[in-house]
């Protein structure tokens, strides 16, 4: 299959190279020219592990090329996706749709011949329908129709995520187009894995409500872990009680500072305005809003009391920015609240994270960023544990303690054991959901 791919962000570039990868052949559009540059020249814009070498293979196949070429792309494509972003509105929490109606537009005048208009980006409900209204009435004579492919990659795992996916969800109304979309996704269909045809509001409600799901199983963890501190329980032994129950599992029930990222809070914040204006409030997501917010703030107030309740002066080693390990996305990540707390309270912030730097210079102003996590602790009164990156779980704790000035510890993804902790000399300890220690 020919498919055009428009919009080169995390969606776009690694659905289209993977793509590549079944054996179609992908054109990738984005109209930054600098961009298109750099990725021809085998430059990839953002960090996701193993994305480098399969896009420089398939590449050299001949299978994956990138242009500013709308025109050519559209017109020889079977399937046209569009993969452009949908950022919250500001103000009232409403997906942007602009760039996805845009790129309606400027598709309709390029097709030619029967074409599939495939919507890869995270869209509301009826937005699919509008998409088809858009094409239809800038380009009466077209042939084509439009289907809904929702995206559900986790970043740091996407590539695994699209090759081996727990389900492909295809919102489609004719024949012809889910026949497009089943020669699309064949490769993964002769494997076994499931591939989910709806209508095309179904397929836009998959995406929320899946997200939505996980992100109340993240805070509902956390509203647990709060009350685990003050009774004395192990939330790290309660998630996995409750994980063993098979209707339960044991993902997204680890504790820690809050969810973040591309996807959970502009995805809930999408679906709370969705209920509103179909007069049926999602209260559980409007509350698991308010309480992800507030866990974020919570923990400002754990590094306070690990800083005598006194953050002016302080030196604080932060270890990891990104919202997760093995990305370097910053997007409504715990740091973004907790850092300026910090920084704005008088505290010397000194970060080290694999990925962050580049884009968490600009976001967090006043930190000091450091490359070597040894480095960063140097002279510390406390550290904080933010994200938890493989690099940090290996480190030589007493190696840590003794360039710190004062060995306090705020594990707030709980990777540390307080045994090796109480042993390498650290003098306390503020884990999430556990209780800690401190010595005077």
């Amino acid at each position: 299959m020919r498919i055009a791919m428009i919009g080169t962000g995390y969606v776009g570039l690694v659905s289209g190279v993977c793509f590549s990868d079944f054996g179609h052949d992908v054109i990738c559009v984005d109209k930054n020219p600098e961009k298109i540059t750099s990725l021809n020249n085998g430059e990839v814009p953002i960090y996701e592990p193993g994305l480098d070498e399969l896009m420089a293979k398939n590449a050299a196949a001949g299978r994956l090329s990138f242009t500013e070429d709308l025109t050519t792309a559209v017109k020889e494509a079977d399937a046209v996706f569009i993969a452009v972003g949908t950022p919250s509105r500001r103000g009232d929490g409403h997906a942007d749709l602009s760039y996805v109606y845009a790129a309606a537009e400027e598709i309709a005048g390029n097709l030619s011949g029967y074409t599939v208009v495939v919507t890869k980006s995270t869209v509301p409900l009826g937005t699919n329908r509008k998409v088809r209204q858009i094409i239809r009435k800038a380009n009466p004579d077209a042939e084509f129709d439009v289907a809904s492919n929702p995206e559900f990659l986790r970043e740091g795992a996407a590539i695994d995520d699209f090759m081996r996916p727990d389900r492909v969800v295809v919102g489609a109304e004719s024949d012809d187009a889910i026949e497009v979309m089943n020669e699309i996704y064949r490769p993964l269909a002769q494997r076994d894995f499931p591939v989910l045809v709806t209508g095309l509001e179904s397929a836009e409600m998959v995406k929320y409500a899946a997200n939505a799901f996980l992100a109340t199983k993240i805070t509902f963890i956390n509203e647990i872990a709060a009350l685990c501190e003050r009774t004395g329980a192990d939330v790290a032994e309660v998630s996995k009680g409750m994980g063993m129950d098979a209707r339960i599992g044991p993902k997204f029930l680890q504790a820690g500072p809050g969810y973040g990222g591309s996807c959970f809070p502009k995805d809930t914040s999408a679906l709370a305005r969705i209920g509103q204006d179909h007069a049926r409030p999602m209260q559980i997501v409007e509350t698991v809003i308010q309480v992800n917010e507030a866990v974020k703030r919570s923990m400002v107030d754990k590094l306070l009391d690990l800083c005598d309740e006194n953050f002016n002066g302080k030196k604080v080693a932060i270890f990891g920015a990104t919202f997760k390990p093995d990305t370097d996305d910053m997007r409504d990540a715990p740091s973004l609240t907790i850092v300026p707390a910090l920084v704005g309270a008088g505290a010397k912030v000194r970060i080290c994270d694999p990925q962050g730097q580049k884009e968490g210079e600009e976001l967090l102003p006043g930190a000091t960023w450091h490359e070597n996590p040894y480095q960063a602790v140097q002279g510390c009164d406390l550290l904080v544990v933010l994200t938890e990156w493989n690099e940090f779980r290996g480190l030589d704790l007493k190696k840590v303690v003794k360039k710190m000035n004062t060995p306090h510890l705020a594990d707030l993804r709980n990777i540390y054991d307080e045994k090796d902790v109480k042993r390498a000399g650290f003098t306390a300890l503020q884990p999430v959901g556990r209780q800690g220690f401190r010595k005077e």
